[in-house]
């Protein structure tokens, strides 16, 4: 199949269309990005990627914290209201029905209502060009317990989120696999030949290394 050629863009999909939460509890505001990240994981990183034009540009660079929190599809209708509405016109929390609380490491407000959120502290910002890169270190996360099993084990598979592509949004759906299925060993057979002894892989193929 031949591709056609085109020069290089921003094209990389999906993407989280995350809703960062910034600025001081008395008049907080929220941006959407879709220039958001995992950078590193020890300590855990990450990063958002603002215009210095935009109205939560000043407020993250003054304050030096923001948070991160997961959007749902419940959750997007706000989500792109608060990604083409100014915070320095109006109060999004309120123009969109959700709740700022305080983080207890930053003090930062988090959404209530996003099923995850993470408290971050910058520690660098890079210009790029259009966009300056805050790098900054995830101090704490935030998880509504709904989205806990029975045995505490996170499953954000079950919250519903949504998915950014290319000036679309997309709910989460079919499970394709978990990380690392493509090596993972199958189960051995516990059927009985007819000598009535149990079929087992053998030693050599038990012992090959991937």
């Amino acid at each position: 199949m031949k591709k056609v050629v085109w020069k290089g863009g921003a094209l990389l999909a999906p993407t989280p269309p995350a809703m960062v939460s910034c600025g001081p509890m008395e008049r907080p505001n929220i941006i959407t990005v879709g220039w958001t990240g995992i950078t590193n994981t020890i300590p855990p990183k990450t990063y958002i990627s603002l215009r210095p034009e935009r109205y939560s540009y000043g407020l993250i660079r003054e304050s030096g914290v923001f948070a991160v929190n997961l959007t749902t599809a419940p959750l997007v209708r706000a989500a792109d209201f608060c990604g083409v509405r100014s915070g320095k016109d109006l109060d999004k929390f309120a123009a969109v029905g959700l709740t700022a609380k305080p983080g207890p490491e930053t003090g930062c407000p988090v959404i209530e209502e996003s099923p995850l959120s993470m408290e971050c502290r910058v520690t660098e910002i890079l210009p790029m060009g259009s966009h300056d890169m805050f790098l900054a270190d995830i101090v704490s996360v935030l998880v509504d317990p709904a989205c806990l099993d029975s045995d505490g084990r996170l499953r954000l598979d079950r919250c519903r989120l949504a998915a950014y592509a290319h000036g679309e949004y997309f709910e989460l759906g079919q499970k394709l696999g978990s990380f690392g299925f493509s090596v993972r060993k199958k189960p051995v057979s516990s059927k009985r030949g007819r000598t009535g002894r149990k079929r087992t892989a053998s030693p050599k193929k038990r012992d090959i290394k991937r």
